[in-house]
């Protein structure tokens, strides 16, 4: 007669290389002993991003996974027929976020350590329907807020990434939620990821339809001078407007990492 042997469950903390799942490490360091910690490399991502978790590596004294998508973005971009990911497919956190991380799971009972926030907790969305898979939120347990977040990542040493400089999130450097602006962040300070985000545009020569990582706008038309020049016009003024509705401003104000233009329905797997 055998007995089934009950599995171990495994506690799992996938980071972005963002600035909410870096601080729930650094939160949940001393918390939990056995804890794993993963990123999903979809291989297309700022090299800040890897520098920032080279040095959130060395201060949780612990090896991050690295988990690698079994096939590169062009492949599952030939799979879709060039048409690249946007807010309503996503295929791209599907198949090289989410799976991957399925697959490092496997079947065992695992509890996922998911860093919303006290202060946006109606965030909490997909990150994996597998039954096996649990997904606690520690910083609304705790009422941890966006301002708690920068303490954590100061108090620790390491700060912000340095792609905040410019962006307001983590995530592949052709993120289509980008906004406009953090497009021209990318043409000044990576010309050369710029380009090659460029090449994956198209146009339909048959049907005329073009493929584009924003609406209505390539990134060989959005890098135009006067363009460019429109574009930070209309941030600035978009940053006064916000400046004079909070006078009472937050750290995150400050950082200058708080409303974002349009609103956020960014993939929690990619940007947290």
């Amino acid at each position: 007669m055998t007995t089934d042997v009950q599995k171990p469950v495994r506690h799992i903390l996938s980071l972005s290389g963002g600035k909410d799942s870096t601080a729930l490490a650094i939160f949940m360091r001393d918390r939990i002993k056995n804890v794993e910690y993963v990123f999903c490399d979809t291989g297309e991502e700022l090299p800040e991003t890897y520098e920032y978790l080279d040095r959130l590596e060395v201060f949780l004294g612990k090896q991050i996974n690295r988990l690698n998508p079994d096939r590169p973005f062009r492949h599952y971009l030939q799979i879709y027929r060039g048409v690249l990911p946007d807010a309503r497919t996503r295929w791209c956190t599907r198949k090289l976020k989410i799976e991957p991380f399925e697959r490092f799971v496997g079947d065992d009972p695992c509890i996922s350590y998911v860093g919303i926030r006290a202060d946006e907790a109606h965030r909490k969305g997909y990150i994996s329907t597998k039954p096996n898979i649990t997904a606690v939120y520690p910083f609304i347990e705790a009422g941890i807020t966006k301002d708690d977040v920068f303490r954590l990542l100061e108090e620790s040493g390491l700060g912000l990434p340095k792609y905040y400089d410019w962006r307001s999130r983590s995530g592949c450097y052709f993120c289509f939620f980008q906004q406009k602006v953090e497009w021209v962040g990318l043409l000044e300070n990576h010309p050369e990821l710029y380009e090659k985000a460029g090449e994956f545009e198209k146009k339909d020569e048959v049907t005329g339809e073009s493929y584009t990582w924003g609406a209505n706008e390539s990134l060989d038309e959005l890098r135009d001078a006067e363009r460019v020049d429109r574009i930070k016009a209309e941030h600035a003024r978009f940053q006064e407007r916000r400046k004079n509705q909070n006078k009472n401003q937050t750290l995150s104000d400050v950082f200058g990492l708080g409303e974002v233009e349009g609103g956020d329905q960014s993939c929690l797997v990619c940007h947290l």
